[in-house]
């Protein structure tokens, strides 16, 4: 009997080792994936997407392109409400056109209160989330572009300039 238990020891302590291995092992490799995973999820930052780059160049591209400035009138600051979810929201903002002639500067000059108004009609009509991003800017820019100069009629406003801009 004696020998029987001895028999016995070797083996439960030898069936042991090979447990303590295979959840050692097991261990490294969960350890191993954690922390890969880790890596690639928080850690690593991806580039920029070519099509983000290529907006930054045609954003700077016009500015090039056109080296001769045209006439430049101001719109005063204005504050309008805009349409939000949970509470009020409103926009602070002023405004530059560049004009294509003078001609076109002393009618936008004559037409100031039709240009102000279709200015806060415009951006009266956005939500909060659609004037925080730079793509929702270029969208108002584009709109009010486009309805200044279906108005205008001695010449078009060949770019908007976004001096002051605040949306809360």
């Amino acid at each position: 009997m004696a020998q029987d238990n001895a028999a016995e020891a070797p083996e439960e302590n030898g069936g042991g080792k090979k447990k303590l291995i295979i959840i050692i092992a097991a261990a490294v490799i969960l350890l191993i994936g954690a922390g890969a995973a880790a890596y690639f999820l928080f850690l690593k930052k991806d580039p920029p997407p070519e099509e983000e780059a290529n907006e930054q160049v045609e954003m700077i591209q016009p500015a090039l392109d056109d080296a001769e400035i045209g006439p430049m009138v101001n719109i005063e600051e204005f504050i309008v409400n805009i349409i939000g979810n949970d509470s009020a929201h409103y926009v602070k903002a002023s405004l530059t056109l560049e004009l294509s002639n003078e001609q076109v500067m002393e009618e936008a000059n004559k037409r100031m209160p039709q240009i102000r108004d279709a200015v806060l009609l415009l951006i009266g009509n956005k939500t909060f989330e659609e004037l925080q991003d730079l793509q929702g800017k270029k969208q108002v820019k584009a709109e009010l572009k486009s309805k200044l100069n279906s108005f205008l009629q001695s010449g078009k406003v060949k770019n908007i300039y976004l001096t002051d801009f605040v949306v809360q």
